[in-house]
């Protein structure tokens, strides 16, 4: 038995349906990636597939396919119809079978989520994060849905997939349906809570009835709707209840419609924060259940299943952190697994901006065909100049192909601005960069000179073959009068504790370095993540009692520690650069705190009274006690220029090169495919 099966058994536990065997409980979740609107797509798509087949998954479901032109997420969203040429899915699933891996296809109709003019729904009623005001369908339309469904699915079994699950969650059409505020129709679709739910129980039927007893049905279904007018816990139940009657062989949970104004899947979110709603799926069928949202380690999944919560573990996320998660965690190397650290950037960013899903932590995923690393031609001595995630990432890269490697940090600990984002409150989880990071150090055996702040005279006595300069970025002071004065602070004296903030602050700039040190400073009760706290500050209901599990009666209101005013020079909103997919958690956050927000600003000076300014033209004085800069970065590039004086050439990566933003994502995305072509 192999030191993963004695940790994980759960985890590691086959499942045999009588007509197919999964070889563990860790299910790849489904993902839009946009891989098929790239150039070489199958190819893209055929060797994402394979290389998470390959690192053992035990079930992988692809992203959504559409049954009708109607259902379809996007105008170039795929679809899989009568029409469809079904080479590409017969090259994925012959890949993934060829590694010994199963494949199911998520058919989903996008209902009124549907970003085109066509989008239907079950009423005329628009989603609050969609421009297109949906037709209501007919009922004989609503039967032709349940069949073009069926019908995707009998052509998915012909493509070679082993099963197909049915997207009945976050808020998309048959999720629609269930909703008495969204569905007020007056037909046999409409009305009752038996005929709210009709539309899932008859594709349920209508699918099992073309394919047969021996193909895989999985239907997700939604666990809590965290929505006005969804469904309750015992509706909910007796739901979970009627889908396995109707032929459901595997029940996944799904977690809030996407208008919720409740984050699900954010860093900021606690690990395994939905196991009430899922283990209340879990005990009212006797179906198998997948448990799904923020779950990103061996231990969490072997613990969910090990206490009966779940039968498996979705993880959709992790595998395109760490294809090889199962493989890793079947052979004892949990700690060698690069985690999904939730942060958003790179997959649902993207997403929702309409671009190709890839991950920070993992620039390959999505990417695969584009990082075919191979040992270098020859080795070479390369000296490694900063230990921020871009000196990192190239530092080990170069090593796994061969190569001899120094990486000098001139202060006391590796990680560089990673170790400022780690200790804002919901983004603990940087912390598995940082592990992720020394371990694979440690095990290439790349030599770390830690206090060692290197100069261009001893790289070019040293005789390095190459050098790679990744100093990062110091912290922009824009030229205000009384910048030397005590109250004036930067954002890195803050989050690194050199300086204790007093009770009132001003904050100069509105980016994500900005929001990030209030919420540092206003003391956020989500220190620890923990389940609890977290439910009760974003008004859940854990005991599902209520419509969408909302509690009739808000949660206590936030008390921060500090008083806080942001400022920025922009008259915009505030906040318009986060991210798509985290930015509203923390302008939430900042609202519940008593943040005021001020924009148009132009700054006078800093003194014993505190921050001059004037707002949209309008002089005001801001008594406060400390004044914190976060107006930007700057590369620190001097040994670059050093060295060329020297005649050196030089390598600039990371902050480095480019400082417009604290980008991780383009840094170590840089930093790998430089290390690729030396």
């Amino acid at each position: 038995m192999s030191n993963g099966v004695q940790r994980y058994p759960s985890l590691l536990k086959p499942y045999d349906f009588g007509f197919l065997t999964l070889r563990n409980r860790m299910v790849m979740g489904a993902m839009h990636t946009r891989l098929e609107t790239m150039d070489r797509a199958q190819e893209r798509l055929t060797e994402f597939y394979r290389i998470r087949a390959r690192g053992e998954a035990g079930l992988i479901l692809t992203g959504g396919f559409a049954p009708n032109t109607e259902g379809l997420m996007e105008s170039d969203a795929p679809l899989l119809d009568v029409n469809t040429d079904l080479t590409v899915h017969r090259a994925i699933t012959e890949a993934v079978h060829t590694e010994g891996g199963h494949i199911a296809l998520q058919i989903l109709h996008a209902g009124r989520y549907a970003k085109h003019a066509q989008c239907v729904g079950p009423t005329e009623i628009r989603a609050p994060i969609n421009s297109f005001v949906p037709r209501a369908l007919t009922t004989e339309e609503i039967w032709s849905t349940i069949q073009d469904i069926a019908q995707t699915a009998v052509i998915a079994q012909h493509a070679g997939y082993d099963g197909v699950e049915i997207m009945g969650s976050e808020g998309y059409l048959l999720n629609e349906f269930t909703s008495a505020r969204i569905n007020t129709r007056e037909d046999e679709f409409g009305g009752s809570f038996e005929a709210r739910i009709k539309l899932s129980i008859e594709t349920v039927k209508a699918v099992r009835a073309l394919t047969g007893d021996r193909f895989l049905i999985i239907f997700r279904i939604s666990a809590i709707d965290l929505i006005e007018g969804g469904m309750t816990g015992p509706e909910t139940a007796e739901f979970a209840r009627q889908l396995q009657a109707a032929g459901v062989h595997l029940l996944n949970t799904g977690i809030g419609w996407h208008e919720a104004p409740i984050p699900t899947i954010a860093s900021s979110v606690p690990r395994a924060a939905w196991r009430f709603a899922i283990e209340h799926i879990k005990h009212a069928v006797s179906i198998p259940v997948i448990a799904s949202n923020r779950i990103n380690t061996p231990e969490m999944g072997e613990q969910l299943l090990a206490e009966g919560a779940a039968d498996f573990v979705s993880m959709a996320r992790p595998f395109l952190a760490d294809p090889d998660f199962a493989r890793k965690t079947r052979e004892g190397r949990a700690d060698q697994i690069n985690t999904c650290i939730g942060c958003n950037q790179a997959c649902l960013d993207r997403i929702f901006t309409e671009r190709v899903a890839s991950c920070m932590v993992n620039p390959r995923a999505g990417r695969e065909i584009e990082f075919m690393s191979a040992p270098a031609a020859s080795q070479k001595r390369i000296a490694v100049v900063g230990g921020g995630p871009a000196g990192i990432a190239f530092a080990i890269e170069s090593a796994q192909r061969g190569h001899s490697i120094t990486l000098f940090e001139a202060s006391a600990s590796l990680g560089g601005q990673l170790n400022l984002a780690r200790v804002v409150p919901g983004k603990s989880e940087f912390n598995e960069l940082l592990r992720y990071f020394h371990v694979r150090l440690f095990e290439l055996g790349i030599r770390v000179e830690l206090n060692h702040r290197v100069h261009a005279s001893e790289l070019q006595s040293t005789g390095f073959d190459e050098v790679i300069i990744a100093t990062g970025v110091s912290a922009r002071m824009p030229e205000i009068p009384g910048m030397d004065h005590p109250k004036a602070v930067s954002y890195i004296d803050v989050l690194t504790g050199r300086v204790q903030i007093g009770a009132h602050v001003a904050i100069i700039g509105a980016g994500g370095i900005g929001f990030d040190v209030a919420e540092f400073l206003l003391g956020d009760p989500q220190d620890a993540l923990e389940p609890a706290s977290f439910l009760s500050t974003w008004g859940v209901d854990p005991t599902l009692s209520s419509a969408g599990g909302l509690r009739a009666i808000p949660g206590p209101a936030r008390q921060p520690k500090r008083q806080i005013t942001m400022l920025q020079r922009k008259t915009g909103k505030p906040g318009s650069t986060l991210g798509k997919s985290t930015g509203w958690i923390l302008k939430a956050n900042m609202r519940r705190a008593g943040v005021k927000m001020l924009t148009g600003a132009t700054y006078e000076k800093i003194d014993d009274q505190g921050l001059h300014c004037a707002i949209q033209g309008i002089p005001q004085l801001l008594e406060v006690d400390h004044v914190v800069i976060c107006a930007g970065q700057e590369s620190q590039r001097a040994l670059a220029d050093a060295l060329a004086a020297l005649g050196m050439a030089s390598h600039v990566i990371g902050g480095a090169h480019l400082a417009t933003e604290l980008d991780a994502v383009r840094a170590i995305d840089q930093a790998t495919r430089l290390a690729l072509t030396i």
